[in-house]
């Protein structure tokens, strides 16, 4: 049986969807607030510079990988118009259909679709854009999952990954006392579950740093990769173009 790692364990690769899946089960209905909290609302300034570097544009088609409670999701729909087309999925359904009911509540109805990056049920080239923000690092096989981004979009068409990353070295002493000593406190208060904010942190550590996720994206087809750093390299994104 072959390992990989959950956090800081190592467990059976057949074992660590069920385990992220249990983390999200748990964290779906806090997953917002949580967000607003934990990165002190930095998250949604993340999430506007990707929308700005996709160039996305109206009539795209725009994919949503791990697109959760669908806030990505939302803003690229008002951006492609009546033309365009975006569709939401995520491979857990509680935070998939927490997404849906969001989307619908702010009058957005766009496909919605439980899925696995690994083995995505779309045509090849049928993509202008695809993004999956805060979802790689969940995903058991990477290299598979860079590789189904790349084959399900159009050439010259963009992916983007924003991800956290490896934090620059002045700030690592004050990060690392955040991450493990402050954020799961801040779980277990407000979600009531410190272990999935424990996992949160492990799995940040155990992420691609940007020159590999980089060396990665272009193995997996993509001919161009720029990496934009934020926050001092709390977060990265990396922008692929299909070639």
């Amino acid at each position: 049986m072959s390992s990989t790692h959950f956090g800081f364990q190592q467990v059976d690769e057949s074992q660590k969807a069920q385990r992220v899946r249990g983390v999200f089960d748990s964290v779906a209905n806090k997953y917002d607030i949580m967000n607003d909290l934990m990165s002190m609302g930095l998250h949604r300034l993340w999430k506007t510079y990707t929308i700005a570097a996709s160039d996305v544009r109206e009539g795209h088609k725009v994919l949503d990988i791990a697109g959760g409670t669908g806030d990505l999701s939302e803003a690229f729909a008002k951006r492609v118009g009546p033309s365009g087309m975006v569709v939401h999925t995520d491979i857990n359904e509680a935070m998939l259909s927490t997404g849906r009911d969001r989307l619908l509540n702010s009058g957005v109805a766009l496909p919605t679709t439980l899925c696995d990056a690994e083995k995505l049920p779309f045509p090849t080239d049928t993509f202008d854009i695809v993004t999956v923000a805060f979802g790689l690092r969940n995903m058991t096989h990477k290299d598979l999952a860079l590789a189904e981004m790349c084959r399900v979009l159009k050439p010259g068409g963009r992916l983007l990954v924003l991800e956290f990353s490896k934090v620059a070295k002045p700030l690592e002493k004050v990060y690392d006392w955040y991450s493990f000593k402050v954020l799961p406190k801040i779980g277990q208060f407000v979600a009531g579950d410190a272990a999935s904010y424990q996992y949160l942190a492990e799995s940040i550590r155990m992420h691609p740093d940007q020159a590999t996720l980089k060396g990665m994206m272009k193995e997996a087809g993509f001919g161009h990769v720029d990496v934009h750093n934020m926050t001092g390299g709390v977060v990265a994104l990396h922008m692929g173009i299909k070639c």
